[in-house]
């Protein structure tokens, strides 16, 4: 099992070195909790494994999966740059000391006053489609202005069919086809076109399908070098990482996924008599998922047709497994080497019949009280949180070396309430 699991000596589940029931105790359910430890050891995991092949390598961060102003300060300490894909990511990093050149935007159905703010800010804008490029030349002065172009390998993959960005399906990217011809437009319109990036999808566990992207990346990159006379610096290879959300997923073998990929980045450089410029990867969950568990209360046990375990938060709370059939492991917090006896339904507290975490899951015996860790909470799930049902959004606590400290405070009902305007015709 490839889970980042811990258990202490009262055989409760331990993150970050701090019990997960105290922690219930003390802040309340639901709560994240995020292993500050786990997000730094992921990342210099990830750098270190790519330098040792390739010295001009930096690693982007598609910040949509964690925004938390905490986990993107440990990731700018640590040397990390940022994958933007909205204006208000970009401000976040910015006012976290992410610097411009550290910054890559890839929106897509980007409006004019949205390209400007962001042109602002000395990010580097990375295209998205023609149209994009020609809005974006009419708002700012384009003499010598570096943007790069997302392309569309015409590779996808991913853990479900909403995740694959890449292929005939996907609203993505310009064209291979036109390639040529767009960064041939960029540089007669005065833009100083200086990067490729693809994307394939997200949560990749198959080192395949990345392999196949970065060839057909590379492919497109030496037709435009050559034809029009582009010196690229910077190749960026998108693709979440993934991570194992099962206990029968194995973690991807990071040092061989970057010993066969940047191998096969160098002979596509030699192949189209390319300088060397610098490699950017997206890892995006690989390095904030197993970082952070959602701890959950149980406050019914209910047998009714089926045997359902209610806990006190939904799919408002945790989208993924209602949006993606999506697994998260579940352990019972307060009884983590008890074998399983049963199999339950652990179901929300939102009102659709849809708001399951988990059905038909082998579990121990739960009780009322019982705390539950839905484990792999760290990417895409309080990004995706919402107030459905009038819920306030929840607590976030980041373990710190063995203390606890609030990087979120829980919503409250005024909170929801306070951004609301009544007519006057209504009061």
């Amino acid at each position: 099992m490839d889970l980042n699991i811990k258990v202490n000596e009262k055989n409760h589940l331990d993150i970050g070195g701090v019990d997960a029931v105290e922690i219930a105790k003390k802040y309340g359910t639901p709560t994240y909790v995020i292993d500050e430890n786990r997000i730094r050891d992921n990342y210099n995991r990830f750098y270190n494994a790519f330098t040792k092949y390739y010295s001009d390598f930096k690693v982007f961060y598609a910040c949509k999966a964690n925004t938390n102003i905490a986990v993107l300060k440990i990731l700018e300490e640590e040397g990390c740059c940022v994958d933007a894909v909205s204006p208000g990511e970009v401000y976040i990093s910015k006012k976290l000391g992410f610097s411009g050149d550290r910054i890559l935007f890839t929106g897509n159905n980007i409006k004019d006053d949205e390209l400007k703010e962001v042109a602002d800010t000395g990010a580097l804008l990375n295209i998205d489609s023609v149209s994009a490029l020609k809005r974006l030349a009419k708002i700012v002065d384009p003499d010598g202005m570096k943007i790069s172009f997302r392309v569309n390998p015409m590779v996808g993959a991913g853990h479900h069919d909403h995740c694959i960005t890449g292929g005939v399906m996907s609203k993505f990217g310009i064209m291979d086809s036109e390639a040529v011809e767009v960064y041939s437009l960029a540089k007669d319109l005065g833009f100083n076109p200086v990067g490729m990036h693809s994307h394939i999808g997200s949560g990749i566990l198959d080192p395949e399908p990345f392999k196949l992207a970065i060839s057909s990346t590379m492919d497109i990159a030496g037709k435009v070098h050559q034809e029009a006379d582009i010196e690229f610096e910077f190749l960026d290879f998108g693709g979440g990482i993934g991570v194992p959300y099962t206990p029968t997923e194995n973690t991807v073998d990071i040092d061989k996924f970057a010993k066969e990929n940047v191998a096969l980045f160098k002979d596509k450089l030699k192949e189209y008599k390319m300088n060397n410029p610098t490699m950017y990867l997206e890892p995006g969950r690989y390095l904030v998922a197993d970082a952070a568990a959602l701890l959950v209360s149980v406050n019914s046990v209910k047998q009714s047709y089926r045997k359902f375990i209610g806990v006190d938060a939904g799919f408002n709370t945790l989208l993924r497994p209602a949006m993606y059939d999506s697994y998260h492991h579940i352990v019972v917090a307060n009884k983590m080497n008890e074998e399983n006896t049963e199999e339950v339904d652990i179901a929300g507290n939102v009102c659709e019949s849809g708001d399951l975490f988990a059905r038909d899951r082998p579990m121990p015996k739960i009780d009322e009280g019982d705390t539950l860790a839905i484990l792999n909470a760290g990417a895409y799930s309080f990004t995706m949180a919402s107030n459905y049902n009038t819920r306030p959004l929840p607590k976030e606590v980041l373990v710190s070396n063995g203390e606890t400290i609030v990087v979120r405070e829980e919503q409250t009902y005024d909170d929801i309430f306070e951004k609301q305007t009544m007519p006057e015709h209504l009061k």
